[in-house]
């Protein structure tokens, strides 16, 4: 079990105190940081993307990660590229002997083998399943009821290497991707620490990937394009429940609707409920009394729409849409 893991983890205990470098970008990964400083262990730097423009305005805006490492007076660095020699070099002189990753681009190896005691990544999911970008949005969308969380040696294939831990966590049947994630965020502050404490005492009982699937087929989580995005209602009601959840609040679920006179509605989706029954109208029609109700025929059933946001808009309860926006004759799914 061992056998593909660097010699320096036979060692039954750390030679030197922990000294870590970390990787990470969003809020997730700013809370695993906060966490490891809390627990006291030393932050020899922070690695964090770019700083790049967002927003309408296009200004400067910093990662999440970034302001953590400022608050706390930690050197950082913002590669462009993760093989440039200067960058390599700086990250070589901090002498850190444990890399930790958490929602970050992929480490080429010259990174990766440089700390004695190796680097791990925390992934939002219960590998190896929902490897990929978007294992918390999948989770959702697949209607799993549990998922979880765990942490593993980098190796040379993405979100393959040798797993340390694993913990599962329940998906209750109306939670979104948002409050899953907030969920994993705040269970993953434990897990990063409790990594570090085995790989600290030499406590660890790695397990392959190819044990732990056993044979299962594997599910996939890869990033999210904008057109995945896009609300096919000509699926069962569980299938467009479950795609709405899974993509809420962000990126969103999305879908147009059009008048017979051609007025056309962008909208997304943020939340929605299921009503199974055999409508006698064709799937894409719209149903309003255009005060309280706002559903969509699908393949069997209704799927109510309760949060949504126009184009241009803010995210509003369906009663505060349809009092600015009266959806007169008939309309249907673009």
């Amino acid at each position: 079990m061992y056998l593909a893991l660097r010699s320096q983890f036979f060692y039954p205990y750390a030679m030197n105190p922990i000294r870590i470098v970390y990787f990470g970008t969003p809020e997730f990964a700013a809370s695993q940081l906060e966490a490891i400083l809390a627990a006291g262990y030393e932050v020899a730097a922070v690695v964090t993307m770019p700083d790049k423009p967002a927003g309408r305005g296009k200004k400067i805006q910093f990662s999440e990660v970034k302001k953590t490492a400022l608050a706390h007076e930690l050197p950082l660095l913002q590669p462009e590229k993760l093989k440039d020699p200067l960058f390599l070099k700086q990250l070589a002189s901090f002498q850190a002997n444990l890399f930790i990753v958490v929602a970050f681009r992929m480490l080429p190896s010259v990174v990766w083998q440089m700390p004695e005691l190796g680097t791990f990544n925390l992934h939002a999911s219960l590998l190896p399943q929902y490897r990929g970008a978007a294992p918390i949005n999948f989770a959702l969308i697949n209607g799993e009821t549990e998922t979880g969380l765990t942490t593993f040696f980098l190796n040379e294939e993405i979100d393959k290497g040798a797993v340390i831990l694993r913990e599962k966590v329940a998906i209750r049947p109306d939670e979104n991707a948002g409050e899953l994630h907030d969920e994993l965020m705040h269970l993953g502050n434990r897990i990063v620490v409790e990594t570090i404490k085995k790989i600290e005492q030499g406590d660890m009982d790695t397990q392959t990937q190819e044990e732990l699937a056993e044979n299962q087929p594997l599910k996939i989580a890869p990033k999210i394009t904008k057109a995945f995005c896009q609300i096919d209602w000509s699926q069962d009601c569980t299938t467009i429940y479950n795609h709405i959840r899974g993509l809420s609040p962000y990126p969103a679920a999305h879908t147009q609707l059009v008048s017979e006179q051609g007025d056309l509605i962008e909208m997304k989706v943020f939340a929605s409920e299921m009503e199974r029954c055999a409508p006698a109208l064709p799937v894409g029609s719209v149903v309003t009394d255009n005060k309280n109700v706002l559903k969509i025929i699908a393949k069997d059933g209704f799927i109510h729409l309760t949060q949504v946001q126009q184009a241009g808009k803010k995210s509003m309860a369906v009663a505060d849409f349809l009092r600015g926006t009266q959806l007169l004759g008939s309309w249907k799914t673009a």
